[in-house]
């Protein structure tokens, strides 16, 4: 082998450890009798695990953002949502063990190779689509970066329950999620002060025909 094939060999060998064990029970011991090649082969190419599994990491952020960036198409809020979901989980369809790698435990000292490093990535994405939308609507566009967090890990945790279950299918789920995300997104208000809103704990009728905000109490005549 070349040196160029051999790190890319040490590379798919320990992106398939790393994926079915963490980063903590992969040893480079393992790594180099898989490669069968001595220790000091893997120190030589990475300096260590830790800078391996930083490279394999650092591949598999960005095969997901390039991605989810190419998928973003559509004008429409409503439908880049849609892409960005099913890109999402297009990925962890077809990269299963790149995305276990990305969820797994990782070394403490690491920053960027943190899977909320990630998320937060993909968050400021789906920020400036959001922060348009808010802006056209009149409420306060600072709150995109909120409701983008809320988003992305809405759909990351969902594709982790789902890279398990792998039903129903991908495009459904993609559907339901921003059916849920739309819908909700549909009724924010420009709102900038919430202590109006009122104690909502006890209201049955969250939402209800009768209120004039989706946030509020309804107005509704109290019930028992």
């Amino acid at each position: 082998m070349t040196s160029a094939e051999r790190r890319e060999q040490l590379i798919n060998i320990a992106r398939g450890l790393f994926a079915q064990r963490g980063y903590e029970a992969t040893s480079v011991e393992e790594i180099a009798a898989r490669a069968e090649v001595s220790k000091p082969v893997v120190y030589e190419h990475f300096g260590g695990k830790e800078g391996l599994y930083a490279v394999v990491v650092d591949r598999e952020m960005r095969r997901l953002l390039d991605r989810i960036a190419s998928a973003l198409s559509a004008g429409h809020p409503r439908e880049l949502l849609l892409q960005a979901a099913d890109a999402f989980l297009g990925y962890i369809d077809e990269n299963a063990g790149g995305f276990r790698v990305l969820v797994r435990d990782s070394p403490a000292s690491g920053g960027s190779g943190m899977f909320s490093s990630l998320l937060g990535e993909i968050a400021g994405r789906v920020e400036h689509v959001l922060g348009r939308e808010f802006a056209s609507r009149g409420v306060d566009p600072s709150l995109a970066a909120l409701y983008s967090q809320a988003l992305v890990g809405m759909v990351a945790q969902t594709g982790q329950w789902w890279l398990d279950v792998r039903r129903p299918g991908r495009d459904e789920v993609a559907a339901h999620l921003v059916n849920l995300a739309w819908h909700g997104l549909s009724g924010v208000d420009a709102v900038t002060d919430i202590s109006h809103m009122g104690d909502t704990r006890s209201n049955e009728h969250l939402g209800c025909p009768g209120t004039t905000s989706q946030v509020g109490p309804c107005e509704c005549p109290p019930t028992g």
